[in-house]
């Protein structure tokens, strides 16, 4: 199955591509992801979980960057893994560019994802997988804009004019992103409050209709 998917970041494009590509940096914001290896600077391993209702979902696996266009601000990702306890497998191919908008910048993403065994049960009905994949993106942009306004340097450095020719200031260096505190991995979403909006999504659709 295909879907997009988008969210902004509040950094001019430059300064959001770094951080971006800074998988050690961005992979705690991602829901339920953890970061268990490095094996080169394109190859990472780790393990997601997400949680429906009672069924709780863990895949280990690989993520790989296929093509990274620096230039043009785009990339593709292709991850693979298994669920922990023998329940199927999910690959998907993600393809995202980065476009200006306003004062920050717009990541628009494109996914092709393929589950096998019992979890692609859960993709069939109304959606769940698209909304699963919405909810996850909104909520790593959050916990990335979070993370960003608690460092504080990568904001307050993201106009193209110098601050510092402006406004004389104490000498002060802000951490480099090796030296900034991990945040915490991000909970799973919660299949309870998935389910809300999918119901909210399909009574919405339905009343238009008619």
């Amino acid at each position: 199955m295909e879907f997009d998917n988008s969210f902004e970041v509040p950094l001019p494009v430059g300064n959001a591509w770094k951080v971006l590509m800074d998988i050690r940096r961005v992979a705690p914001c991602m829901p339920g992801a953890e970061l268990t290896d490095v094996v080169d600077e394109r190859t990472y391993k780790g393990r997601v979980g997400v949680r429906l209702g009672p069924v709780a979902l863990t895949f280990a696996g690989t993520v790989k960057f296929e093509e990274i266009d620096e230039a043009n601000r785009k990339a593709r990702v292709a991850a693979q893994g298994s669920d922990a306890k023998g329940r199927g497998a999910a690959n998907a191919v993600a393809s995202f560019h980065l476009e200006p908008a306003g004062d920050g910048t717009k990541v628009l993403v494109h996914t092709n994802l393929t589950l096998s065994g019992a979890v692609a049960q859960y993709g069939r009905g109304v959606g769940i997988i698209q909304m699963t994949a919405a909810q996850i993106i909104t909520q790593f942009a959050n916990n990335l804009k979070a993370q960003l306004a608690k460092e504080g340097g990568p904001i307050a450095a993201a106009p193209a004019t110098s601050s510092a020719a402006a406004s004389p200031a104490p000498p002060h260096q802000s951490p480099t992103p090796a030296q900034q505190p991990a945040p915490p991995a991000a909970k799973p979403i919660s299949g309870f409050a998935l389910m809300a909006n999918v119901l909210w999504g399909f009574l919405r659709r339905l009343f238009r209709r008619e």
